[in-house]
């Protein structure tokens, strides 16, 4: 049983309904970010781990949480406050039991026309979280289909439920991906299975995705969102500095050849010199003693 959480009085109907990844934190104190979290109608925020974990969760139940622009603008407010709130080590994305998200909002778009989707870079803003400098961790139960899969994939951590389902099925609807879909889809489980599964529009289940490196694990035993909690605290302990220095060389790795990649991460790593944090996490390892970091 969780403790109870600190809501406005606008959103306290909201939160009792759907963040099912909310009440399943067993032993943590959650309470609503001060974020600006009134202000959202499509997500919830709130705190855990101490306020070190910022946990985001998705919140259009009824359409299983799926994807509009609506959505975004707020998920890229609420995340770039995270990102830039010093009491923040991690960041946890999560949904629905039965949906992280089950899509794009095909209502909204089904009526576009090419003119207006270009002029205006119709999904541009989709794919801004993944500029957050902090760690993002997805705990992805449920679909995460089209819009879903591709948000999942820019995050950097996925955690998945045992009943967790990937795919990308805009084929189904006369497109293709394109938040990022058939670009880091490919990157993560190779051209030839990310072909199959863009051409015919098919899912893939967690124990797939796990074996193909979409996915990081499985969490077979508990709730999908405490564990990621877990992970963003664990991350939240360690030297934000060496955290976001981490997070940029394995990102580099998709865009740099070997060589680059490796002056690009060992110039991150001399950098790192330069901070107290490295000075601390060295005495106290030598010293035998746990290293109290100041991200300095």
């Amino acid at each position: 049983m969780i403790a109870p959480l600190r809501l406005c009085a606008r959103r306290s109907a909201v939160a009792s309904a759907a963040p099912v990844s909310m009440r399943a934190l067993s032993g943590s104190a959650v309470r609503l970010s001060s974020a600006g979290s009134c202000n959202y109608k499509n997500i919830i925020v709130s705190d855990v781990a101490d306020g070190k974990v910022r946990l985001i969760t998705l919140n259009r139940p009824k359409a299983l949480n799926a994807l509009n622009s609506e959505l975004f603008h707020e998920l890229n407010d609420a995340t770039d406050k995270a990102d830039n709130d010093p009491a923040v080590g991690a960041i946890v994305l999560t949904g629905s039991d039965k949906a992280f998200a089950a899509g794009a909002d095909i209502k909204e778009m089904k009526d576009k026309q090419y003119g207006e989707a270009y002029k205006n870079n119709f999904l541009g803003h989709w794919t801004k979280i993944s500029s957050i400098r902090k760690p993002i961790i997805a705990a992805v139960s449920g679909y995460a289909l089209g819009g879903g899969c591709e948000l999942a994939m820019m995050c950097d951590i996925i955690l998945a439920a045992p009943n967790a389902n990937f795919g990308q099925p805009e084929i189904n609807l006369g497109v293709i991906p394109g938040a990022g879909g058939s670009q880091r889809l490919t990157k993560a489980i190779g051209k030839s299975l990310a072909m199959e599964i863009i051409l015919t529009g098919r899912n893939v289940t967690a124990e797939e995705a796990v074996a193909h490196g979409l996915a990081s694990r499985i969490v077979k035993e508990g709730s999908v969102v405490d564990e990621a909690v877990k992970v963003g605290a664990t991350i939240a302990k360690k030297g934000q500095i060496a955290v976001q220095a981490g997070k940029e060389a394995v990102n580099a790795s998709y865009e740099l050849s070997l060589n680059e990649g490796l002056r690009f991460e060992r110039r991150l790593f001399q950098g790192l010199f330069a901070t107290k944090d490295q000075k601390e996490g060295m005495s106290a390892f030598a010293e035998k003693r746990k290293a109290l970091f100041t991200n300095e």
